[in-house]
């Protein structure tokens, strides 16, 4: 593989949103490409069989598409988008209305097209045509089993809130009386509410479900992910109705009646629910659960009896957690599959909806593959999903029910399995590879990790390269099997890569990743070390070009890192908190610092100790240091904390703020920028 540039960001896409067909023949999935013209990322739709016979056909280039969904007969395909108007005619609350000149889309003006769900017409063709005209647009989406109706959630701002929103328009004075007063990615926040409304899929007539709700609630960012039930008597959803929603992560699983009647709580768990799927038969309801606030405990899936209220957890005894974005599908009425993470992968796990019988399956992904955004038809009998594999790319694959019982070692036709997609064919490289590695850390636990490594690379007779320590945020999450223009990058430029999988990880059992609750900037900084010094041992890597880097926790991890030890000769922390007394309140996770650490004034030595801007002094390491100007996650007062505190001491450091940006890095010329920056920064120390 030649040397790769950061330019070549630009030619990576990505897969994702696989969503099957109800007759399992076909599946819709999301590529989102880079173009350097604009400097933007688009996520187009694309469709095809799932047997794999032909290629995708696009169905969308210009505005950016998201969470594709069948209609009940297969006929259609919705999606949520922000287009321009659809030449129909506007209707409002049933009634035709005239085009206002001075509004774009509905929506207020001068704010352009809002994200509305629009619906392709699959047996006859021809464009989208629009379903939804909300004025602030339309959050989440489900098709009635009838296809004649639609369920959204949206925004619906009472007059007063309007006035408000005006003001906030024109640079009036920002008003806050919320506990949340901030969101990553949603900025300050408002006082507007989410409801659900019933849209006629044809006449756009919309009613809005107001008996749900108390008119005081307080909108709930987390977002109320709504199912309409198989008879189409009742729409599932999510919400927080009893509490100040900003003062809890508990919700609740909820039930109404298409006409607004019937409201009924479900659920009374004190739990975090996510994603509610009905049993194909509607006597059933699947979700997601997890502790509220301690999220190194396992996520499990859950199955509830709508009539009795019992409820039951069907995963407890695997001591695995459901991954992102990976809750539970009714294969039947009596089974699920669901993706959890497992020992560094993401796999697929079958479960009994009536015990806690849980059964590893699909084992013929191997070790070396890793699984999301699994999607299942309506008979249960086809699975699509997104599986990445490092010497091969990251697609979309589809397989019969039958390849879940496929044995290790199975060929692709063996397991029924098809390959959809295959967006990065120029960047595929056999000889990159990625390798499983265990080691012993200084309290004499073992700790897993991934290396990639550079396709002249050869482990049996290794000759010394620079190593690229990269770590996971989180730091309840893990890193499995990937695809990645980082690891492509670094590989392709002689580095290895390591991935460690340090304790707080949560693929590998509830007792594991507790070991870090309550602790900051030692036991994950004695795993991230002693992965590169086993490598070092190994013969493996340099040890005078050892290297760090960590994004969100893991710039957490580097800061505490560089503190302790002097064995990188270069790191740099991207968009991390360094100081904890400092952020609370700053940014938008106090639930979880306070649920972990208490209150920061009557645990001030707690929060003083687990923040590595108390040891700065310690400091020798050359550092870079990123941020996002509007991180309200890591806010960037906490780069520019720990940039000044090192440099005030003659460290060689570097500041990097990227102006508009969130917790991540959007725009493509800022990902470019950003390798340039570490590539430079590693190889001038």
């Amino acid at each position: 593989m030649d040397e790769l540039s950061p330019e070549r960001f630009y030619d990576f896409s990505i897969a994702t949103g696989a969503t099957v067909s109800p007759d399992g023949e076909r599946v819709a999935f999301l590529v989102s490409e880079f173009d350097a013209e604009e400097d933007d990322r688009h996520t187009s739709l694309f469709v095809a069989p799932t047997d794999g016979s032909a290629e995708p056909y696009r169905l969308t280039r210009a505005s950016s598409a998201s969470s594709p969904q069948w209609s009940p007969d297969g006929d259609r395909l919705a999606f949520v988008a922000a287009r321009e108007t659809d030449a129909g005619v506007a209707v409002e609350n049933g009634a035709e209305v005239e085009e206002d000149e001075d509004e774009e889309n509905g929506g207020p003006v001068g704010e352009g097209p809002k994200p509305q769900v629009w619906s392709f017409d699959m047996a006859r063709g021809g464009d989208a045509r629009q379903l939804t005209d909300r004025d602030y647009g339309v959050a989440e989406f489900d098709w009635a089993p009838d296809g004649d109706r639609l369920v959204i959630a949206a925004r619906d701002p009472t007059e007063e809130d309007e006035e408000y929103l005006q003001q906030r328009k024109e640079d009036g004075p920002i008003e806050i009386d919320r506990l949340q007063h901030k969101g990553d990615g949603a900025g300050w926040m408002d006082e507007v509410s989410s409801y659900l409304f019933v849209v006629d899929a044809d006449s756009r007539e919309t009613v809005r479900l107001d008996n749900a709700y108390d008119d005081e609630e307080k909108g709930d960012r987390r977002g109320l992910q709504p199912a309409w039930s198989p008879d189409g008597d009742r729409i599932a959803f999510v919400a927080q109705h009893e509490e100040d929603p900003d003062d809890t992560h508990v919700r609740n699983v909820y039930t109404i009646r298409p006409d607004g009647t019937g409201y009924e709580r479900l659920t009374d768990a004190g739990m975090r629910v996510q994603q509610p799927r009905w049993s194909p038969d509607g006597s059933r309801i699947a979700f997601g659960g997890g502790d509220p606030y301690n999220w190194y405990k396992p996520t499990e899936a859950f199955v509830l009896d709508v009539e009795s209220g019992d409820l039951r957890s069907v995963s407890a005894s695997l001591d695995r957690t459901i991954a992102f974005g990976g809750n539970p599908h009714w294969l039947d009425d009596d089974t699920l599959v669901g993706l959890f993470g497992d020992e560094g992968n993401t796999r697929m796990v079958r479960l009994d909806a009536e015990a806690d019988d849980p059964e590893r399956v699909f084992v013929a992904q191997g070790r070396s593959r890793s699984v999301s955004g699994l999607s299942v038809s309506e008979d249960g009998d086809t699975l699509a999903f997104r599986m990445a594999d490092p010497t091969a790319g990251a697609d979309i694959y589809a397989m019969g029910r039958e390849g879940l019982d496929a044995e290790k070692g199975a060929e692709a036709d063996e397991a029924g399995l098809a390959r959809v997609s295959e967006v990065n064919a120029d960047l595929v490289d056999d000889h990159h590879d990625c390798v499983r590695l265990s080691w012993e850390n200084a309290d004499g636990v073992t700790i897993h990790g991934l290396a990639y490594l550079p396709p002249e690379f050869d482990p049996e007779d290794p000759d010394p390269h620079p190593v690229v320590s990269s770590v996971h945020g989180g730091p309840m999450s893990y890193d499995s099997p990937a695809f990645g223009f980082d690891q492509l990058f670094w590989t392709s430029n002689d580095y290895i890569v390591l991935r460690t999988n340090y304790r707080g990880s949560t693929s590998y059992g509830q007792e594991f990743a507790e070991r870090l609750r309550g602790t900051r900037g030692d036991k994950e900084v004695d795993d991230v070390v002693s992965g590169v010094e086993h490598l070092v041992e190994e013969g493996w890597a340099d040890e005078d070009r050892l290297y760090l880097t960590g994004f969100s926790y893991g710039g957490v991890t580097t800061a505490a890192t560089v503190t302790k030890s002097d064995v990188f000769a270069a790191a740099a922390a991207e968009h991390g908190i360094y100081d904890f007394y400092a952020t609370f309140g700053t940014d938008d996770n106090h639930l979880w610092h306070e649920d972990e650490f208490g209150l920061p004034w009557e645990n001030v030595e707690t929060y003083r100790e687990i923040s590595s801007i108390t040891d700065v002094g310690g400091v020798d390491t050359p550092l870079l240091v990123t941020a996002g100007e509007n991180d309200w996650r890591c806010p960037p007062t906490q780069a520019e904390q720990l940039f000044v505190s090192v440099r005030k001491q003659g460290v060689d450091s570097r500041l990097v703020i990227y102006p508009d940006e969130h917790h991540n890095i959007g725009d493509p010329d800022r990902a470019i920028h950003r390798l340039e920056e570490l590539e430079s920064w590693f190889a001038e120390h």
